[in-house]
């Protein structure tokens, strides 16, 4: 069964409201001809018939009584009887009725109470309903007669007849308003939603550059700026995808071709000196090392990115911790004739894992090592910032960082040298792993870099505080 699309469905609930509130006007209508109309002829009938049977003094129904009721109904718009027989109402009525239904012996027994008896019914003579009222004369709790008065209801048209000219055009245009005004709002409504299914289709079949007009601030306008910002991610997202994959792809394509040229070479002869044919291997042997560092490093960026990598949380004191990363450049440092400045807050305790803090410590490191010429120095300084966070500093006296490329450094593969030259060594994650990494802990990584004048990355993060 094919589904109803929200414009049908807004449809058919447009229809129902309409055919509704006419069906509720209908009904209210009958509520108050019901209510007022025929109560207050019912009551009219009462007054009638009580003050004609106050001229009754008991006794005997006289030819007077009867006289002053023949003229009366003359007079009067409603039918007026009196008769000592309930039988004889039967006769004085101009349409065929039974007894029974006039006055049956429940009815009795309330005008021998006194109570009067209200009966309304159709009467097809009259093509409309009759309501009708009898009157008990009692003398000494004995029925001497009825006085019955009837009179046929108006029709709710009949009532409304000099309404009638202006009510039905009224409906119509009531109608008619309801439905151009529900098409519309359904329109309205409904027109912003096609347009988001159109751009969700595009966007299926890789148009990433689709997005909804905003025309409104409500909730589908929201709807249509969610959908946009999305449509942004998710464009963002694939290009850094396609980067990425260009990335990995240029960065294995130079090891592989080394590997693979060297080899052949060793494999057709062309190399023939057992020396030549060492260096060779050698190259080999460098070049896959670095194929591995790369997929290696590929591998923990991809965890740390979809939290695959559960932290082992420890109390840590941070600066021992430092001091013991740092032993392990000395000889470095000294070989690079690089000076080394330390100022570490002995003090100062971390909830975090010891294993990821040391990757990031000697990413860093690495890093101001690198690209720290000789005679140069490396400063590390760990304070606190605040009753519940550390900062770490490490600069260097290096080639600094132009400020274009600050805010990118941290995504995968990205170079300020855009020769893409890895003589300098590293794969091109380290920085993304160490952001992960930093985040992981519920810190924060900021660079600060002045060209030909140094770098300072500073990492804060969060302390142990008892509780």
């Amino acid at each position: 069964m094919k589904q109803l699309t929200l414009a049908q469905k807004m449809w058919l609930i447009v229809c129902a409201a309409i055919i509704g509130t006419v069906s509720f006007s209908y009904a209210l209508t009958h509520y108050f001809y019901e209510k007022y109309y025929v109560e207050k002829v019912d009551e009219g009938l009462r007054m009638e018939g009580l003050r004609l049977a106050s001229n009754y003094s008991g006794g005997e129904v006289t030819a007077k009584l009867r006289d002053q009721i023949d003229w009366y109904n003359k007079m009067s718009d409603s039918e007026v009887f009196l008769v000592t027989n309930p039988r004889e109402l039967s006769a004085c009525l101009p349409f065929e009725v039974e007894y029974d239904s006039l006055i049956s012996e429940q009815d009795r027994q309330q005008l021998l109470q006194g109570n009067p008896v209200t009966k309304s019914g159709f009467e097809e003579r009259f093509g409309r309903t009759i309501l009708s009222v009898s009157i008990p004369l009692l003398d000494d709790n004995r029925l001497q007669g009825i006085l019955f008065l009837y009179i046929p209801l108006a029709t709710i048209m009949e009532m409304n007849k000099e309404l009638t000219s202006i009510f039905i055009p009224i409906i119509l245009c009531f109608v008619f308003l309801s439905l151009a005004l529900g098409r519309t709002l359904i329109n309205r409504i409904t027109q912003p939603l096609r347009r988001l299914e159109s751009a969700a289709h595009e966007m299926a079949h890789g148009n990433y550059a689709e997005r909804v007009p905003i025309t409104t601030d409500d909730e589908i306008g929201k709807v249509g700026q969610a959908f946009n910002q999305m449509a942004c991610a998710v464009a963002e997202e694939d290009k850094r995808k396609k980067e990425f994959l260009a990335n990995v792809s240029h960065e294995l394509r130079t090891p592989i071709s080394y590997v693979k040229g060297y080899s052949e070479a060793i494999l057709d002869g062309v190399v023939e000196s057992e020396q030549d044919q060492r260096s060779y291997i050698s190259l080999i042997h460098r070049e896959a090392g670095r194929m591995q560092r790369l997929v290696h490093d590929l591998l923990e960026l991809a965890k740390l990115e979809n939290n695959a990598y559960p932290l082992a949380i420890t109390h840590l004191v941070y600066a021992q911790l430092i001091e013991d990363v740092l032993m392990t450049y000395r000889h470095i440092l000294v070989q690079q004739h690089i000076a080394l400045a330390i100022d570490l807050d002995p003090e100062l305790i971390i909830e975090a894992d010891q294993n990821r803090i040391e990757q990031v410590l000697h990413n860093l490191l690495d890093n101001a090592i690198r690209y720290t010429p000789e005679q140069g120095t490396i400063s590390v300084e760990l304070r606190a910032t605040s009753d519940t966070h550390c900062e770490l500093s490490i600069s260097d006296t290096g080639i600094g960082i132009a400020p274009e490329h600050l805010p990118h450094i941290t995504e995968p593969f990205y170079r300020a040298n855009k020769a893409r030259t890895r003589k300098d060594g590293g794969t091109g994650l380290g920085l993304a792993i160490v952001s992960n990494i930093v985040a992981m802990h519920g810190g924060t990584l900021t660079f600060h870099s002045i060209e030909n004048e140094g770098t300072t990355v500073a990492i804060a993060l969060p302390l142990y505080r008892e509780t």
